[in-house]
């Protein structure tokens, strides 16, 4: 391979595939809305073979919706949908702190209180995108321990589909204050430690639908319109 040149190319599948997600999350491709395929193709001056596989991995994750004949369509993400993610997220990730117990020290747990800091920071200076960033990092502290890859990605792609799709930049205060306080609890039952307890605090708090549900509806739902859509969606 010549100087320079990377070890690893994406394939035109996966540039699709890049291509897509950013407008998605751009809110450029907007939940509801059916895809202009062959505006697509001629954007990227591409075939429809790499953008068709990058739509059945996107249908796969759950980001789209393909209807033979009729087209392809950006999912909404309803009610419904939400609660359904966030029952799997706390599964995952409260498997995920029992699992790595024999790996995590004090020094983690610090890095997840300069990371919750760091959050606290940003929340005072209304910038969501470093709030979101530091919020990463901060479960990515035990999530990185893991050796389940297959796990990873599925929490990956289902909290892509919470906060990128697209990502809303306004603040519900009210949750992100609890969010950090949450923290703090998670940090000191990891300290003790006692990592089933932590694992059913992140299970049964930080991931639990009914426990988050005020703050949802007021983050995705400020519409009231959008909030009725989404409980015909349920019933």
């Amino acid at each position: 391979m010549p100087n320079g040149q990377h070890a690893t190319l994406k394939s035109l599948r996966e540039q699709v595939y890049d291509y897509l997600r950013d407008q998605m999350n751009e809110g450029r491709l907007r939940p509801g809305a059916f895809l202009n395929l062959n505006e697509i193709s001629k954007e990227l001056g591409m075939s429809r073979t790499p953008l068709r596989d990058a739509l059945f991995q996107l249908e796969s994750e759950g980001f789209v919706t393909i209807f033979p004949r009729r087209g392809v369509i950006v999912n909404l993400l309803t009610l419904e949908k939400i609660k359904s993610i966030y029952e799997i997220l706390g599964a995952l990730e409260s498997a995920v702190i029992v699992h790595i117990a024999l790996r995590f020290r004090g020094e983690d747990a610090d890095l997840m209180e300069k990371y919750n800091e760091q959050m606290r920071k940003a929340l005072d200076r209304d910038n969501f995108s470093a709030f979101y960033d530091a919020n990463l990092k901060f479960h990515n502290v035990y999530l990185d321990m893991s050796d389940n890859s297959e796990m990873l990605h599925y929490i990956k792609i289902h909290k892509e589909r919470l906060y990128d799709f697209p990502r809303n930049k306004a603040f519900v205060k009210e949750w992100e204050l609890h969010s950090l306080e949450e923290h703090k609890e998670l940090i000191s039952l990891l300290r003790k430690p006692d990592f089933n307890a932590a694992a059913d605090y992140m299970r049964d708090v930080h991931w639990s639908f009914s426990v988050q549900e005020r703050f949802i509806r007021k983050y995705y739902f400020a519409n009231h319109a959008e909030l009725d859509i989404s409980r015909e969606d349920t019933d």
